[in-house]
C-alpha cells in the first residue's frame, strides 16, 4: 500500500477508531506525526508498541460480536511445538531450543472465513490504516498477506488454551485485542532476542528455562492495538482461566508483496491448506531469510 494514500481513504475509519486520540488519519500533521514517531521510539525500545484504546467503546461492542459470531468457526488443535513450530533436532542436545516442546492448545479463524462486509477486514485492507503502520515500522509501504489463511485471523483461547514460547514467520504483527480472558491470557515477551544475522540460542534456552531478565509482560486489553517485532522477539500467551473466551484479530502485513506462510505451518495451525499451499509444497518455496521458522 503507497504511503501517500489520500486523506480520502481515511474515511472509513471513523467510528470505528479513536481518531481524537489517535490522528492516523491526519500523519502529514504535527499531530499525527508526533504520534508516527512516539510509537517509533517505543517499538526501536523495545520491539512494541501498544495504542491503549485505540477503538472506542462503541465501535469495540461492534467488533466482540463480530468475533463472538466467528469464534464458531476457529479450528482448535492440541500440539507440542518448540519455539520455530518445526521438528525437533536429533543432532542437538535435549536442552536445545529446537528440542525443547510445549503445549500449545489454541484455536484459530482464517482468513478465509472472515468476509469482505466484516468491520475487521475492512480496518485490515483501508489504506490509512495501512498507511499508519507502514510509518511506525518504518517503510515505505506494506502489503496484505497473498495468504489465504493467515492474512486476518481471530485467535480464539478459551480455557487451559496457551501458546508457548515462539516467533511469528513475518517481520511484525499487528494485532487488536476485542474479548478478554476472566483471567490468564498474558502476553509475554522477550525483546529482539534474535535478528537476521543470528539465533541467540543459548539466550533463547535460558527463558524456556525460566529466566525472566529479558521478560516484559503486558495486560492487554479489549481495544487496544499492539504492533509487534514477533519476528525477532520470542513470546507467548499464558493459560487462559475461566469460561470467558480470549479473542484477539491479528492483521497480517509484510514488507514484500506475496507473502505466504509454510505450507506444513498453514496444517498444523488452520487444520489444512489452501490450493495456494499445495501449490507450493510441489514447488517448494524459499524464506527471504536464514532464521528457522
Amino acid at each position: 500500500m503507497p504511503a501517500n494514500a489520500t486523506q480520502a481513504d481515511d474515511n472509513a475509519l471513523h467510528g470505528l477508531i479513536d481518531l481524537e486520540r489517535y490522528p492516523i488519519d491526519q500523519l502529514d500533521g504535527e499531530r499525527g506525526r508526533a504520534l508516527v514517531d512516539e510509537c517509533r521510539a517505543q517499538l526501536g525500545q523495545d520491539g512494541c508498541v501498544v495504542l491503549k484504546g485505540f477503538v472506542p467503546d462503541e465501535a469495540l461492542t461492534r467488533l466482540e460480536r463480530e468475533t463472538e459470531r466467528l469464534s464458531p468457526e476457529a479450528h482448535y488443535n492440541q500440539t507440542e511445538t518448540n519455539p520455530y513450530n518445526s521438528d525437533g533436532d536429533p543432532s542437538l542436545p535435549a536442552s536445545h531450543p529446537k528440542n525443547r516442546f510445549g503445549d500449545r492448545t489454541n484455536g484459530f479463524v482464517a482468513g478465509d472465513r472472515i468476509g469482505a462486509d466484516t468491520i475487521i477486514r475492512q480496518v485490515y485492507s483501508d489504506p490509512g490504516f495501512q498507511r499508519f503502520i507502514a510509518s511506525v515500522v518504518g517503510m515505505e509501504e506494506i502489503h496484505q498477506y497473498a495468504d489465504p489463511l493467515a492474512d486476518l485471523v481471530v485467535n480464539v483461547l478459551r480455557e487451559g488454551c496457551q501458546h508457548p514460547w515462539h516467533y511469528d514467520t513475518n517481520e511484525f504483527i499487528v494485532t487488536m485485542m476485542t474479548r478478554q480472558s476472566e483471567g490468564g491470557g498474558r502476553f509475554e515477551y522477550a525483546p529482539g532476542i534474535r535478528s537476521p544475522e543470528g539465533e541467540n540460542f543459548d539466550g533463547v534456552e535460558k527463558v524456556i528455562d525460566g529466566d525472566r531478565a529479558q521478560i516484559k509482560s503486558l495486560d492487554l486489553q479489549p481495544g487496544d492495538l499492539q504492533i509487534f517485532f514477533g519476528r525477532y522477539s520470542l513470546h507467548r500467551v499464558t493459560p487462559v482461566e475461566g469460561d470467558r473466551e480470549r479473542h484477539t484479530v491479528i492483521f497480517a502485513y509484510a514488507k514484500e508483496p506475496g507473502f505466504i506462510g509454510r505450507p506444513e505451518r498453514a496444517k498444523r495451525i488452520f487444520g489444512r491448506m489452501a490450493p495456494v499451499h499445495e501449490r507450493l509444497l510441489e514447488e517448494g518455496m524459499q524464506r527471504s531469510d536464514s532464521l528457522a521458522d
